[in-house]
């Protein structure tokens, strides 16, 4: 039996979007529902990579697509191409995820030199059937045959300027006519064929071109960007046409069930009279709000609101729809569940719990970490007075402050030299991507919240201000002005996502309402709290609930403790000692490694020991009642030292002006040289300098035993954990073991004290992992440094490699993402899951954590979850994060031994 490349909507449904695509898998939903869809059918996500693998499509997709053309033409008593009135169709794009205006779309598809008389047969349809074969002459053109779209726009512009036409409504027939002919010889010089004429040619070769938009550059770029794999494929789907653009009692509109931006119940979105779909997504003319269209045409607006309803019943979530209404008859086009900013993420799912359409687990899975950071960043200061700019549409909240650019190519050229820039277009098209994806915000002076610019940024989590009528864009002169104001390509604007205002410079920052939050650590808010705070104070307490692991901070100071115990953290998982050394106290370490025998470096350690002690004290005071796992001396110790090529030419300019060096500075630079390695991050570090520098690891460990004793002296409930770095061999962390055990003790003898500090180690070599069921049986707990385990597992330096060729890498494919902020699960993760198994076989109960920057990631922490980790330690910002996470991946773990 021949595979099965063509399902017809009525044979579809939602549950089948990995072969249908998304948009064709809500399609065959809707139509089995009873909505009005016009009739069609979908080319399947196999057909696709079918194409993508051997250059030539299935070759029974010919015949299987003819078939069910066939049968559409018998339902629609209309034949594709034919003179007297012809029936239409669509071709658009559906992938698995949606990736709005990444892929290509046609319309028209069966128009020529003879339908198009056809279909304007009548005076009154004579100017909508030039229209249209307008339409697709253009969009077949640039789509298909690879012409550039900017000529065809420009010869419509022409047109356009010799009429005064404000927009495409207002060129009369004639023009449309001679416009066809224009396009037509445009092909022709620049392609050096003919469009073509033959329905069928069309309809196939535009099902090939939407197969090849796949790989189109845009389309990477935005799936390398929302991390969708690229070897689904798309599907394509052939819909009988419905006109929009028959007149003021037709038209086309985009609907959100609830709004996108804030997450508030009601009716939204765009609706523009005498339009087709691509006029409204494109924001090529400003729309009317959806609500003004229950005054145009109240009996369509009403089977709208009935369809949202049904549809928003049956997802039970925010939907997306695009509809037409051709001459007061209502059809339903697309559905998805809507992209949504993270404000209204967390507020829909907090609605649809009071509601009783979900579940407070179900709501959890409704909202993600990524989001919540996106709620966590600055917002502008509202206290003072600034200039207005301008104001438009808050298609996308956030604060963002940068300097303007007017096209993709500028703001990806400056990104790149680090500075923050606001892409300003009249609208935005597919391929601003990559500028939208370098910029801080985006600002459009037309389009509304369903524009591509409003749809692309919120999916993103850019900064979006559209429909700002005030701005007067010119790209070509490189500024925007206003009524009293022109600015210029380099000056620097505030846009303020969340109330839809541009200001003039820089506006001044402050907290975000959740960051004040997080920040307060007090109790649950009341009623006097914004709704974006309830919204996530009850998600991020759910999240507590579900959770199994736990989550810790990466704290070195007393103030950072107390941060992080705030932020929710139930420990510290990383206390890095070395950061201790510095500032004031580094003329101390100097004297330890410059030290003339041990009578000199014992009294430089005595100088150091009581400083180590008050802090250690202060943070265990912090965390007090949670454990802290401080960390040994880990870097090379010529990092406390001058560098050493500043210091070598300091000096030789000393030699050359004739002037004695002095003596310090020569007796460091013979330290700094003999200590030289040509990698330190391999070399003298970690468990190796408690090994071969005498009474270090005694000085540290006294220090953390005497915090202990004088927090338990004061009644605190002291929880130290002794970390021992970059152990490749159980018999470094014996050794060191035993002598923590000896200060530990002597400490306790001295003071009357029990002292109770579990030594473990960091697991952060590859020949560690590989030997963790040795290295258990003298370690208490394991903590995974995921930042050297993954450079010495890729042998990659992170301070050189990152901005050598990690764009290049995640360009081809080689990495969906960095393996320094996404764990790699088939190599760093396969050591972690050997550790966790070999280290509990040899250890039952083993604790173990990982403290790396993985631990904040939402990806990687799902990953600690599945490999058995006790906790993840991040930063104190990232703790709420953390949290969440850590509760969607035990629900999603219940849930997939559900079956669900």
């Amino acid at each position: 039996m021949d595979p099965k490349y063509v399902f017809d909507f009525a044979e579809g449904g939602r549950d089948m979007a990995d072969l249908l695509g998304g948009k064709g898998a809500n399609l065959a939903e809707m139509a089995r529902m009873g909505l009005p869809v016009p009739p069609g059918f979908t080319v399947t996500t196999e057909a696709c990579r079918v194409y993508l693998e051997t250059g030539e499509p299935p070759s029974e997709l010919e015949h299987q697509i003819s078939k069910h053309l066939a049968a559409l033409e018998r339902a629609a008593g209309r034949r594709l191409g034919q003179v007297d009135d012809p029936l239409l169709v669509s071709v658009r794009s559906g992938a698995r995820f949606s990736m709005p205006g990444m892929m290509e779309t046609i319309l028209d598809i069966g128009l020529n030199d003879l339908s198009v008389l056809g279909l304007g047969r009548t005076p009154e349809r004579e100017r909508f059937a030039w229209d249209s074969y307008r339409r697709l002459v253009q969009m077949f053109g640039s789509t298909v045959m690879g012409v550039d779209s900017t000529w065809f726009e420009d010869a419509l512009v022409g047109i356009k300027k010799q009429h005064h036409a404000a927009d495409d409504t207002q060129v009369d027939t004639s023009d449309l006519i001679r416009l066809v002919e224009t396009y037509k010889d445009l092909i022709l010089r620049v392609t050096g064929e003919e469009f073509p004429q033959e329905p069928a040619e069309q309809l196939r070769r535009a099902v090939l071109a939407v197969f090849t938009s796949w790989n189109g550059e845009r389309a990477r770029l935005y799936r390398h960007r929302e991390h969708i794999p690229h070897d689904l494929g798309t599907a394509v789907n052939i819909q009988t046409m419905v006109f929009g653009n028959l007149g003021p009692d037709s038209g086309s509109g985009v609907a959100f069930t609830r709004d996108p931006a804030t997450g508030r119940p009601g009716i939204y979105g765009d609706y523009l009279p005498n339009a087709q779909g691509e006029d409204v997504v494109a924001g090529i003319r400003n729309a009317v709000p959806l609500q003004e269209l229950e005054n145009l045409d109240p009996g369509s607006f009403g089977r709208l609101r009935d369809c949202m309803r049904q549809l928003e019943a049956h997802y039970r979530d925010l939907c997306d729809i695009e509809f037409t209404i051709e001459r007061g008859t209502l059809w339903m086009l697309q559905t998805r569940v809507g992209k949504r900013t993270s404000q209204a993420a967390f507020a829909i799912a907090g609605q649809l719990v009071d509601e009783g359409v979900i579940s407070p687990q179900e709501a959890l899975g409704r909202v993600d970490g990524e989001g919540l950071a996106r709620l966590m960043f600055p917002r502008f200061d509202s206290s003072g007075t600034r200039d207005v700019l301008a104001r438009g549409i808050p298609a996308s909240p956030g604060a963002a402050v940068g300097a303007v650019v007017f096209d993709s190519a500028e703001a990806v050229r400056r990104a790149a030299d680090g500075e923050k820039v606001v892409l300003v277009r009249q609208e935005t098209t597919p391929d601003d991507l990559p500028g939208m994806i370098a910029a801080e915000a985006v600002l459009t002076s037309r389009g509304g919240k369903t524009s591509h610019a409003a749809v692309v940024a919120r999916g993103m989590g850019k900064v979006c201000v559209c429909g700002a009528e005030e701005l007067t864009v010119d790209p070509h002169e490189r500024l925007f002005s206003t009524s009293s104001t022109t600015v210029r390509e380099g000056t620097v604007v505030s846009v303020d996502g969340s109330e839809g205002v541009v200001f003039l410079g820089a506006a001044p920052l402050g907290d975000s309402p959740v960051m004040r939050y997080f920040e307060a650590g007090g109790p649950p808010p009341g009623q006097e709290a914004q709704q974006v705070v309830r919204d996530v104070h009850r998600l991020v307490g759910q999240a507590d609930e579900a959770r199994r692991m736990e989550v810790r901070a990466n704290a070195d100071t007393p103030e950072d403790a107390a941060r992080a115990r705030r932020f929710g953290a139930q420990g510290i998982g990383l206390c890095r000692t070395e950061h201790m050394f510095l500032g004031d106290r580094r003329p101390l370490v100097e004297a330890m490694i410059l030290a003339h025998g041990d009578q000199e470096r014992e009294a430089a350690l005595a100088a150091l020991l009581p400083l180590q002690r008050q802090d250690f004290t202060g943070i265990l005071e912090a965390m007090d009642g949670l454990p802290v796992t401080i960390r040994l001396l880990d870097p090379p110790l010529h990092e406390f030292l001058p560098d050493l090529t500043e210091l070598s030419v300091r000096l030789a300019r000393l030699d050359a002006l004739g002037r004695r060096p002095d003596p310090h500075e020569t007796e460091l630079l013979a330290a700094v040289t003999r200590m030289h390695e040509e990698n330190p991050m391999l070399g003298l570090r970690g468990v190796r300098l408690g090994l071969v520098v005498p009474g270090l690891v005694t000085m540290q460990v006294r220090a953390v035993a005497e915090a202990v004793v004088a927090r338990t002296r004061a009644g605190g409930d002291p929880r130290a954990e002794i970390m021992v770095p970059l152990v490749d061999a159980v018999e470094e962390l014996r050794l060191v073991g035993e002598e923590v055990a000896r200060v530990l003790q002597e400490v306790s003898v001295e003071t009357g004290v029990a002292l109770d500090c579990p030594v473990g180690t960091m697991i952060e070599l590859p020949r560690a992992a590989l030997t963790a069921g040795r290295i258990a049986q003298d370690a208490q707990f394991f903590s995974f440094g995921t930042n050297d385990l993954t450079q010495t597992t890729w042998g990659f330096s992170r301070d050189d490699v990152e901005a050598a060729f990690f764009s290049a890498y995640l360009d081809k494919g080689i990495f969906r993402s960095s393996p320094f902020e996404t764990i790699d699960r088939e190599g760093v993760g396969r050591l972690v899951e050997i550790a966790v198994a070999e280290g509990r076989a040899a250890r039952p109960g083993l604790k173990i954590g990982v403290c790396g920057e993985h631990g904040g990631d939402p990806e990687s922490v799902h990953f600690f979850h599945d490999a058995g980790l006790d906790y993840v330690s991040c930063s104190p910002f990232r703790v709420p994060i953390a949290r969440l996470e850590a509760g969607r991946a035990a629900l999603q773990a219940t849930w997939a031994q559900a079956g669900k």
